[in-house]
């Protein structure tokens, strides 16, 4: 895909020279881009010459003069300007592969591509990593990555990814700590595969590396009621028992954590902000009820408001005892009142907890007969940028089947914004 201007940013550079949504930038200073780490390197001068395609076809030439690290102002449609590299594994456990037909065409993509990983914090498995590659990390130091290692045995590994290449992760890693190239490491939690002693022995391994691993995440494996339309392995959901154990062998190693699923699980409260560091894999739900939590209580609550109003929170099920303890708080202002609705995942089936995950019509069965005034939803719930939900429809379809209110609660790890409009009530 080429360098498509997606949107220009007001006051900026590419404003005044009139660059527009649709253009496509050909080459900076006669090179042509691969990236945005190319993009982001050749905007490293005062006087940079680039050659754009106008939607019109033509082409246009511009000369300009800038500080050393002021940037254009375009935002580009894609992070990558050629093809993105696909993931060559087929994973076990891979939630692709376990997604019925019809959902947005976005969510079948497959990519392993290292430079996503830099410049959008996805994981990578390392296993289509060429020594072009290598070379290009190593001169440009690059970093720092999010690997999905999940194990460090060879033979498991090539098992669990189903790809002869996986076997090679050490060796990879090895490479990462003699370039001084950092990375975050992600464990895909399998019951009776890489669980128990297996996880010992890849922690163990990923200390030896030492401060070249920032911080390793352990997340359960997630099973969808489709796996079996898609013939993946016999895998089992972490139950308690599970949970508890790899509490117990995570505890024992320096910048390990377990996602906040684990807690849940084992029926053990959320850990202090302590135990998550500088909370580097949030997205993996490592910390993110925490984060919210200790946000929320430095929040500044109203005694009271105007008028009787109640909100309803739909929720997932992972955020529910989160909430719970905030809704006491919010149920002591004066004519408010809140009830915490966690939203039951019947498209997934019961193992799905996280709100990225929740269908429109398992929300609208939710709240339907909720008798509110307003519903808050994260916008997680949401495509980035957008009203729209995973299954394809939209937040509009929702008000009108449910007959609610929306109120999307943007910022996912506080409650501020929340707060801020039941103040104004």
């Amino acid at each position: 895909m080429p360098a498509i201007v997606n949107s220009v940013l007001e006051n900026s550079i590419a404003e005044e020279l009139e660059i527009e949504k649709g253009d496509e930038i050909l080459s900076v200073d006669g090179i042509k881009m691969l990236d945005m780490i190319d993009y982001n390197f050749y905007m490293k001068s005062e006087l940079i010459t680039i050659e754009i395609k106008k939607k019109n076809g033509e082409i246009e030439e511009y000369e300009i003069e800038k500080d050393y690290d002021e940037d254009l102002g375009i935002v580009f449609e894609s992070a990558v300007f050629d093809k993105i590299k696909p993931c060559l594994n087929h994973c076990i456990f891979c939630f692709v592969d376990q997604q019925p037909k019809g959902l947005r065409d976005t969510l079948y993509i497959k990519d392993d591509d290292y430079r996503l990983s830099y410049l959008q914090g996805t994981y990578i498995t390392l296993t289509n990593l060429t020594d072009k590659d290598k070379e290009r990390i190593r001169k440009m130091h690059l970093g720092p990555f999010y690997v999905s290692v999940h194990t460090t045995n060879p033979e498991l590994r090539v098992k669990m990814l189903r790809n002869p290449n996986a076997g090679k992760a050490l060796e990879n890693l090895a490479w990462f700590r003699k370039n001084k190239i950092p990375f975050h490491a992600q464990i895909v939690l399998c019951p009776g595969i890489n669980d128990g002693k297996e996880l010992d022995r890849t922690l163990s391994d990923l200390e030896k590396l030492k401060k070249t691993v920032l911080s390793v995440a352990i997340v359960p494996v997630g099973i969808t009621q489709f796996r079996g339309e898609n013939n993946l392995n016999n895998l089992k959901s972490v139950d308690e028992k599970c949970a508890k154990e790899t509490l117990e062998i995570a505890s024992k190693y320096k910048r390990v954590c377990c996602s906040d699923e684990f807690f849940l699980l084992a029926n053990e409260p959320i850990p202090p902000a302590k135990y998550y560091g500088n909370f580097c894999q949030l997205d993996d739900g490592v910390g993110s009820l925490r984060l919210t939590l200790d946000d929320f209580y430095k929040l500044k609550l109203p005694k009271k408001i105007s008028k009787p109003f109640k909100i309803v929170f739909a929720c997932s099920y992972a955020a529910k005892n989160m909430l719970d303890e905030i809704s006491i708080k919010l149920n002591k202002i004066k004519n408010l009142e809140v009830k915490i609705c966690p939203v039951k995942s019947e498209y997934w089936g019961q193992d799905i907890t996280v709100a990225g995950l929740i269908t429109t019509e398992d929300l609208i069965k939710t709240v339907k007969n909720e008798i509110c005034d307003i519903v808050v939803i994260p916008s997680v719930m949401l495509r980035p940028y957008s009203e729209d939900f995973l299954d394809g429809k939209n937040l509009d379809y929702v008000k009108e089947q449910s007959g609610k209110k929306f109120f999307v609660q943007q910022n996912i790890y506080s409650l501020k914004e929340v707060v801020e409009f039941i103040s104004q009530l």
